[in-house]
């Protein structure tokens, strides 16, 4: 009889088995696992910026003196309010520039002026038709003023009131101050009267 033969194993065919062995073995192993990446760290907030303390504005520059005729000068800046036998005139949310109030007890009209003065001085009042000087003196308070006392019936209120469109209050060392005469203005004079 004759031996069988038996087929012939080729060395691929040898290696074979140990290679799927191999195979096999590495899907068992876990793949390593990746180190995340470092998360960056939260930026600081921002410093809260400080809370402005609550002051008075500071005092707005005084203007360049107007050197051509005070009636074409730039108004003041500000508005006229009345309020009891007092007018205030001033921008919003500032202490007025300019307060004319009736003293009817006394029978004057007060002009008071905002700012401070260490005495007494002149306070001259131009309108349309008249000029005058008047006597003004420091008020110290809460808020600073320097006042001139008119009598009621003085003819320099009147020519304030219809001044055409404007007066001027000057004091020497402040900035003059060019006022829109308006029916407060008027209003005022005739509380007195």
């Amino acid at each position: 009889m004759m031996p069988t033969r038996r087929p012939h194993m080729t060395a691929s065919r040898l290696a074979l088995p140990p290679l799927l062995a191999c195979l096999a073995l590495a899907g068992c192993i876990p793949a390593p696992q990746q180190t995340p990446a470092p998360t960056p760290a939260p930026e600081p907030a921002p410093a809260p910026l400080p809370m402005p303390s609550p002051t008075q504005r500071p005092p707005e520059p005084a203007p360049p003196p107007f050197s051509g005729n005070w009636m074409d000068a730039p108004v003041t800046p500000g508005d006229w309010s009345y309020a009891a036998g007092t007018a205030r005139f001033g921008e919003p949310a500032a202490e007025p520039r300019l307060t004319l109030r009736c003293d009817r007890a006394a029978g004057v009209v007060e002009i008071a002026r905002s700012g401070s003065a260490a005495a007494a001085l002149p306070m001259i009042i131009r309108t349309e038709t008249q000029e005058r000087s008047v006597d003004a003196v420091p008020a110290p308070g809460a808020q600073p003023a320097i006042v001139a006392r008119v009598p009621a019936r003085d003819p320099l209120l009147d020519a304030m009131a219809f001044s055409r469109g404007r007066f001027a209050i000057e004091i020497g060392g402040m900035p003059s101050l060019y006022i829109p005469s308006w029916p407060e203005v008027t209003r005022v004079i005739e509380d007195c009267r």
